[in-house]
């Protein structure tokens, strides 16, 4: 899609400007009912546009995300835009710069349209915990987009923004993408810089697009990666362009099958469709074979307990007193000299969001004296026999194949009584983030429910930095499944 705009752009069938305001007007007309964005940046958006148009009058080269409408979660920094997380404790916050994700996609030439809706502080699988509003599923308006990234899914999926960045911290990328029936990617640990991005658990989070394709993703993962002085886990960039990678052909390419992901716990829908990818890949030539990851098992409840720690202490910072909401209801619970005290408890009770406090609250728990070594400490010491687990599986694999999520899109309010049933969303995802490798969904088949066709994605996860093989892989799929409509 990208490419074609771009020629289009280039051939003068159409302008940037123009291009612009049909993308704004659609927002105008359908996202009143979806709910994808929180903030539209209409005037910034046409100023962008002419600037890219007074390029090709002057008959200069434009790159190929120059004039493209885009969207970004609203838990990255834009300066002088309102970023909120979709939190109260943050909703007159304006951003002082821009993340670094963010300005290199602004220096490509990128069109921003606005900032997308997630679950507050990207805590949450479904966008119903923000703080404004839900986010609904253009295939389905009852059903949820999935989240945090519900917000930037729907607004690809519903043709509201060409792509999309959204974060991921245990699936918030993958698994709305696969609700949505999109391309989502997450790149190794490192390899986009976090500058700029609303911390939630600062050695899980990564920057990633969503798209219509996997080229598009890849394109926009060519522009946004790479090192940046401002964060020191971000990798060296080698120059690579992820797009050139994309030839279609996977003969000889091994694909491991974890078993420990194909319990009788299943969805036999899910199995069936996921059982039918895995065919196909074997008909493009790709060797096929089950492979374990023991300590696979034990992946949801390290990562919820590590997740929640980094919560608590990113969090800390969100006071009532530096930035953001700040309120004092007039309770005299503390003595005159605690006010400060005061100040800080009403902020973080009337500004956070029942999630964000649960979550916060088993962090501290898990953090506290008397309960570290037997929690934290331990969760630690099972995420690096996870990470060994898929060290061992590289050496005699690829890729590593997998459902996306454990079912189709969830209709509203199916989960929200019970947090337990909302975390085991992250089934599948949450072992990428805790190991650090990159993973993508890409849609692998559909399975009908109450009378429609709900999409599935199926998730590749690849070596440390090689996004190249695990793209070349979901996009001769994609290739596939094109030829077959």
């Amino acid at each position: 899609m990208i490419r074609s705009i771009h020629e289009q752009l280039k051939n003068g069938e159409v302008t940037a400007t123009g291009l612009a305001e049909a993308y704004l007007s659609r927002i105008a007309e359908r996202d009143g009912e979806l709910g994808a964005y929180l903030t539209v940046l209409g005037e910034q958006a046409l100023a962008s546009a002419r600037i890219v148009d007074g390029k090709i009058a002057r008959g200069e080269d434009i790159g190929l995300l120059e004039g493209i409408p885009c969207a970004i979660k609203d838990n990255m920094c834009r300066t002088g835009t309102r970023t909120t997380a979709g939190s109260k404790i943050l909703d007159g916050y304006i951003a002082p710069y821009d993340a670094t994700a963010v300005s290199r996609l602004l220096e490509a030439g990128s069109v921003v349209l606005g900032k997308t809706n997630l679950d507050e502080f990207a805590m949450g699988s479904s966008t119903e915990s923000s703080a404004y509003r839900q986010t609904r599923n253009p295939i389905d308006p009852e059903r949820v987009p999935g989240g945090s990234s519900g917000g930037s899914a729907a607004a690809v999926a519903a043709d509201l923004a060409v792509f999309a960045l959204g974060s991921d911290t245990g699936g918030s990328i993958r698994q709305p993408a696969s609700f949505c029936g999109v391309v989502g990617l997450k790149p190794t640990y490192g390899r986009v810089s976090r500058y700029g991005l609303i911390a939630m658990a600062s050695s899980l989070d990564q920057i990633g697009p969503f798209a219509k394709s996997v080229e598009d993703a890849a394109i926009v993962l060519s522009e946004i990666y790479g090192y940046d002085p401002a964060d020191v886990t971000t990798a060296e960039s080698d120059g690579k362009r992820f797009e050139d990678f994309l030839s279609g052909d996977i003969r000889g390419l091994r694909i491991g099958i974890p078993k420990e992901y194909l319990s009788e716990d299943l969805d036999p829908r899910v199995r069936s469709v996921f059982e039918t990818a895995v065919e196909r890949f074997r008909s493009l030539g790709a060797e096929v074979r089950e492979i374990s990851l023991p300590h696979a098992k034990y992946a949801l409840p390290v990562y919820y307990i590590i997740m929640p720690s980094e919560v608590s202490s990113n969090l800390a910072r969100f006071d009532g007193i530096r930035y953001g909401m700040s309120v004092d209801d007039g309770s005299d619970r503390f003595k005159e000299s605690d006010s400060l005290l005061e100040t800080y408890l009403d902020s973080r009770a009337y500004g956070f969001g029942p999630e964000v406090k649960r979550r916060v609250m088993l962090g501290t728990y898990a953090l506290s004296a008397g309960y570290y070594d037997a929690y934290y400490k331990k969760a630690q010491r099972v995420r690096s026999l996870i990470r060994r687990d898929f060290s061992e599986a590289f050496r005699d694999v690829d890729l590593v194949f997998s459902p996306t999520s454990p079912e189709p899109a969830f209709r509203f309010g199916a989960k929200g009584d019970d947090p337990l049933k909302m975390y085991l969303s992250d089934v599948y995802t949450v072992t990428a983030n805790l190991a650090g490798i990159p993973a993508v969904s890409f849609p692998m088949g559909t399975v009908t429910e109450d009378g429609k066709e709900l999409p599935l994605g199926g998730q590749l996860m690849a070596k440390w930095f090689d996004e190249e093989t695990m793209l070349r892989a979901a996009d001769a799929y994609e290739r596939a499944s094109a030829g077959e409509r």
